[in-house]
């Protein structure tokens, strides 16, 4: 309960579709019990399974072409936030010391929770095979924005991720909008 409850107080900005350009608001603080509002239970049933099936089939992807399928699975926004955070004080072109970025993008998300100098999804570098080993929906946001808790496992590596997703739905498309990373 009190793990729910600070992850609650800590959840994630989301985008909200406005024409041609994306805003971001805040998850309200939803209890549990209050998260799916009717006629909301096939939606996010749908967006569970596309989640569940884009992360796995995120980590089969072949290496070369990664950055294209992340691209293909989230918001254009937090595309180029967690490119940012991955590249923070690297010696790449464009690279963004910690402050550049935190006053970047602090207005749009918490990069307290960024996963800085990490990959897309986990912090592991190597991996064996990434699967989600649990997806539950924590909250709804609006008419087409919801959080999920999800843990991502490599059992090869004996690795556990521990993440707050937030997708969000724009035409007939589902994007990934945030993603806490919380270690």
């Amino acid at each position: 309960m009190k793990k729910i409850i600070i992850a609650s107080l800590l959840l994630m900005m989301m985008c909200c579709k406005e024409e041609n350009k994306e805003t971001i608001v805040p998850v309200a603080d939803i209890p549990k019990e209050k998260v799916v509002s009717e006629g909301k239970t096939n939606e996010s049933e749908e967006t569970k399974k596309w989640l569940v099936t884009s992360i796995e089939k995120f980590f089969k992807t072949d290496l070369s072409t990664m950055d294209k399928a992340m691209q293909d699975i989230t918001t254009k926004d937090y595309y180029e936030y967690k490119t940012d955070a991955t590249n923070v004080d690297m010696d790449v072109d464009g690279s963004l010391t910690l402050k550049e970025f935190q006053d970047k993008w602090k207005d749009k998300f918490n990069t307290k929770y960024a996963g800085i100098n990490t990959g897309f999804l986990i912090s592991a570098q190597d991996w064996v095979h990434i699967e989600v080993s649990k997806c539950e929906l924590a909250a709804i946001s609006g008419d087409d924005a919801f959080v999920f808790d999800v843990e991502l496992r490599d059992e090869g590596g004996k690795a556990f991720f521990d993440r707050k997703i937030g997708v969000v739905k724009k035409g007939n498309k589902f994007l990934i909008a945030d993603v806490i990373e919380k270690e």
